[in-house]
Parts: C-alpha cells; sequence; structure tokens
C-alpha cells in the first residue's frame, strides 16, 4: 500500500468540531503565514502591511482563534469547518446555512475584491481569509460530522490523553519542538514545477484532498489508539507538506486579490 505522502506526491503530478479547538495550533497558522509572505509578490506584499498596519501574516493568522471568546464573534465558529463524510462532495453535502469554511474563504475574498467596501471590513476579512486558508488544509477540519471532526476519538499521545482532532491541530507538530520560524524554513523542498501546480489548484480540490486524507486519518487512526514516535514518523511528512501548501496557496490567492 501506497503511504499518504506518496499518494499525495502522486497527485502533485496527475463537522460539527469543536469551538474551542485551533487548527494546527498558533504554531502552524503561523508557518502558514510565514510561507505566504515567502511566495506573495513585493506588490502584494506592500499592499497587506498597509492595510494590516504592518502586521505580519503570522501575526494576523491566529485571529480568527482568538476572537472566539468574544460573544459578538460567535456566529463566526462553523466558519472554521466543513462536515463531510468520506464518500460524499461537497455539492452532495447538506449546506451549513450557518456557513462553512468553504463559504468563508468565497466570503472573505469577495469582501476583499470589493472597491466599495470599507477598510475595517477588508482588514477583518483578511485576517479571516489567512486563517481559514489554514484550517481547511488540517485533515480534521473536513471531517465527519458524527465524531465532530475526530473530537470524539479518543487517543494517547506519548501516554497523554488526547483526540483525534486535537492529535492533528497541535500535538504532532508540538512535538517536534521547533517555533513557526524554524518549522518555516524546513519544510519539503519542491521543485518550481510543483509549487507552481500547487499554487493553481483550486479551492474544491483543497477540500478533497484534505476530505481524503482525512479517511486515511479514520483508518489508521482507531478509539483508544496508543501513539508516539512511530506515529509521529509516519505522518510528520504529511503535516509538514499541508503546512506548505497551505502557504502557497495562500499566497497565490492573495496575489490574485491584490493585484
Amino acid at each position: 500500500m501506497q503511504t499518504i505522502i506518496g499518494l499525495i506526491f502522486l497527485n502533485i503530478f496527475s463537522t460539527n468540531l469543536d469551538k474551542n479547538t485551533a487548527f494546527w495550533g498558533a504554531t502552524g497558522h503561523r508557518v502558514i503565514g510565514h510561507v505566504a509572505t515567502q511566495h506573495i509578490s513585493n506588490r502584494t506584499y506592500r499592499k497587506i502591511s498597509k492595510l494590516l498596519d504592518g502586521a505580519s501574516l503570522a501575526y494576523v493568522s491566529t485571529y480568527a482563534d482568538d476572537i472566539k471568546s468574544d460573544p459578538q464573534y460567535r456566529s463566526y465558529n462553523p466558519w472554521h469547518y466543513v462536515n463531510m463524510e468520506s464518500d460524499e462532495s461537497y455539492d452532495q453535502n447538506k449546506t451549513n446555512t450557518k456557513g462553512d469554511v468553504i463559504q468563508a474563504i468565497q466570503k472573505c475574498i469577495s469582501v476583499l475584491k470589493d472597491p466599495e467596501e470599507s477598510r475595517e471590513e477588508k482588514q477583518f476579512h483578511l485576517k479571516l481569509l489567512v486563517h481559514f486558508v489554514g484550517d481547511i488544509h488540517q485533515p480534521m477540519h473536513v471531517g465527519r460530522s458524527g465524531d465532530r471532526g475526530g473530537n470524539d476519538i479518543k487517543v494517547n499521545w506519548f501516554n497523554t490523553p488526547t483526540n483525534l482532532h486535537r492529535l492533528w491541530d497541535t500535538n504532532l507538530i508540538e512535538s517536534h519542538g521547533m517555533s513557526y520560524s524554524e518549522m518555516g524554513q524546513n519544510l519539503p523542498v519542491l521543485s518550481p514545477k510543483q509549487i507552481q501546480f500547487i499554487k493553481q489548484q483550486p479551492l474544491m480540490e483543497w477540500v478533497e484532498e484534505s476530505q481524503a486524507l482525512a479517511a486515511t486519518l479514520y483508518e489508521d487512526t482507531p478509539d483508544g489508539s496508543r501513539l508516539g514516535y512511530a506515529y509521529r514518523y509516519k505522518y510528520m511528512d504529511t503535516v509538514r507538506l499541508q503546512l506548505l501548501k497551505g502557504g502557497l496557496r495562500l499566497a497565490h490567492l492573495l496575489d490574485s486579490i491584490f493585484k
């Protein structure tokens, strides 16, 4: 059987989640913002820096999680994920009237492109966009509704209780012991052709890719699993590649918005 990382590179060449759970943790989100900054054009960089009052993409990448504790932003909680069964496409899925991560990204793009929108609205939705592009690359944010994207699948990580969602949010990355800038400098090295392919993949392909990864993780990480070094060794390259893809695609998206 091909490894999950092999399937991802082959592709290159041919949920009701806990609202208090953060995708990738702060480290992962910041890695994606860091990578995007390295790949956006100078023109885009200047425009974004002005809109964000000099703050970096890495800095604002956690904003959508930071505001969760404020009741006035509670309606944005469903924007962090989309619940789908493994054999179900987004078009077949019953649309969440409160929104989902796909609708959220499309809304943010619309606001940022609208010349009639205020600076405040554009700034707010840019911060959200940076975060939600990250969210969609964490496979358990495209997980099943029945287990709340893996939150109800209990596992043991180095003898510490956690769950499948949190394992992929935080535990895997934090166990590597790197800051976001250190991890950003140690992502997979891809060819220009691979990078261009990843950048140009449309939004729904990101969704399908994460959905396929989630299906593999469900099969490989059943409830009650006791996990440690072997699991980290098996999947750390997958985590690193997903972070890289998130950053590259965010950069490409921002360039298209601010061109």
